[in-house]
């Protein structure tokens, strides 16, 4: 690695959904990300074809993982104590979203999306 290429590199990369905070939290984002890892199992499990399988599955990876970002965002971002006191199980279903949506990204079976 030359010395400008280290030097334009960042040492730490940093990643945020805005935190202004900018009050934009909207659960319809990990939903459609849900839906599409649900529609590519459908798909994958539908088609033969190794070369598809493989892009399906690796899509998929991607599209979990970003259920998995924006329930985190909704998680710490935007629910508060009040939240927690309307709704006590919030908690555990948060939780077992969470869960859920590994199963799903490390899975191609219809049952677990």
């Amino acid at each position: 690695m030359s010395r400008l290429t280290r030097w334009l590199t960042p040492s730490t990369v940093v990643r945020a959904h805005c935190d202004l905070p900018c009050g934009v939290y909207d659960p319809e984002q990990a939903r459609i990300e849900a839906e599409s890892c649900y529609k590519i199992i459908e798909k994958y499990q539908a088609n033969s074809d190794a070369t598809f399988r493989t892009r399906a599955i690796a899509i998929k990876e991607e599209r979990a993982e970003l259920v998995k970002h924006h329930l985190d965002v909704l998680w710490h971002d935007y629910f508060k104590p009040e939240h927690l006191e309307k709704v006590p199980k919030l908690h555990d279903m948060f939780w077992n979203a969470t869960k859920q949506v590994s199963k799903v990204k490390a899975s191609t079976d219809l049952a677990d999306a």
